[in-house]
């Protein structure tokens, strides 16, 4: 509601020369709104221990928000499930969250030794021996973890953001695709699956990664190993899902996720690492904080 000031004459040199009168309130110069585009991504869930299914990425949520001006939104960046020794399954990434909006973490995967079944999340962890069934994704968000096929003892893949795991066989499964975004100002590709850990022949590649265990790639989720000792770790940032063991060793851990903010024009907003690309401004968090909107400006009148 504007300021009301008194709205008469002056007849004494006071305030104003006279003839001139007290402004009435405030007049809007700027928008009181702020379109915004945005990636969330979160963690990456971690592979599974001996033989273990591949983890399920972390979910990606990518759409257009209308921001309030002179307002704070709180950044949560999640983090990457740990890796997984001996019998136990992985362990599900943390979510990540922007404006009311929650970005699953992705599923864990299961464990030969123990727990058969992957875990849901953003997107579900491969399941593992004697037909255990991968972990389900969130709708919008990620791709279920596959089913053990309960013929072969090597684990499959978890799911990713673009494809659902891959199927083991002797070798395990690969783990499903990632997707790809611009957001940044350059084309990246986010929550791929983790592979499937084997007990013959090699381990699963993980979604987007072209590297050998336990090495990562960015976009990628890790790769599964046989016999050992580390299978690969889902790449930071991307929320890629950890590998899942092979015999011996431990699974790779998922990657943590993240949140970017991009809106057209110059810097109308604070928080992250602030960046420019031709007509935007992004605004980039790998952990967490605030992003905050500039007051709309205005004129008295």
């Amino acid at each position: 509601m504007g300021v009301k000031f008194l709205n008469q004459n002056i007849t004494t040199n006071t305030v104003r020369p006279t003839g001139y009168k007290f402004p009435v309130g405030l007049s809007t110069m700027g928008s009181t709104t702020l379109s915004a585009d945005y990636l969330i991504v979160a963690g990456g869930g971690g592979g599974g221990g001996y033989v273990g299914g591949g983890g399920g990425a972390g979910g990606m949520l990518t759409g257009s928000s209308s921001l309030t001006t002179g307002s704070s939104y709180p950044v949560t960046v999640g983090g990457g499930g740990p890796s997984a020794t001996g019998g136990d399954r992985g362990v599900s990434g943390s979510n990540s969250v922007f404006n009311s909006l929650t970005s699953v973490g992705g599923g864990g995967g299961a464990s030969r030794a123990g727990n058969y079944s992957g875990i849901s999340g953003g997107s579900g962890g491969g399941g593992a021996y004697s037909g255990g069934p991968g972990g389900s994704g969130t709708p919008g968000q990620g791709n279920n973890g596959a089913n053990h096929n309960g013929v072969n003892g090597s684990a499959p893949g978890g799911g990713g953001a673009g494809a659902v795991g891959g199927t083991n066989s002797t070798p395990g499964g690969d783990g499903g695709s990632g997707a790809v975004s611009s957001i940044s100002g350059s084309s990246v590709t986010y929550a791929g699956g983790g592979g499937g850990g084997s007990d013959a022949g090699s381990g699963g590649t993980g979604g987007n990664n072209s590297v050998s265990a336990p090495a990562t790639a960015p976009g990628g989720g890790g790769n599964g190993t046989y016999p050992g000792p580390t299978a690969g770790s889902g790449s930071d940032n991307t929320g890629g899902g950890g590998g899942g063991a092979g015999t011996s060793g431990t699974s790779g851990s998922g990657g943590k996720g993240i949140v970017i903010i991009r809106y057209a024009g110059s810097v109308a907003a604070g928080g992250g690492e602030v960046t420019t690309s031709p007509g935007y401004t992004i605004h980039t968090f790998t952990g967490n904080g605030t992003f905050t909107t500039n007051a709309a400006s205005f004129s008295i009148n």
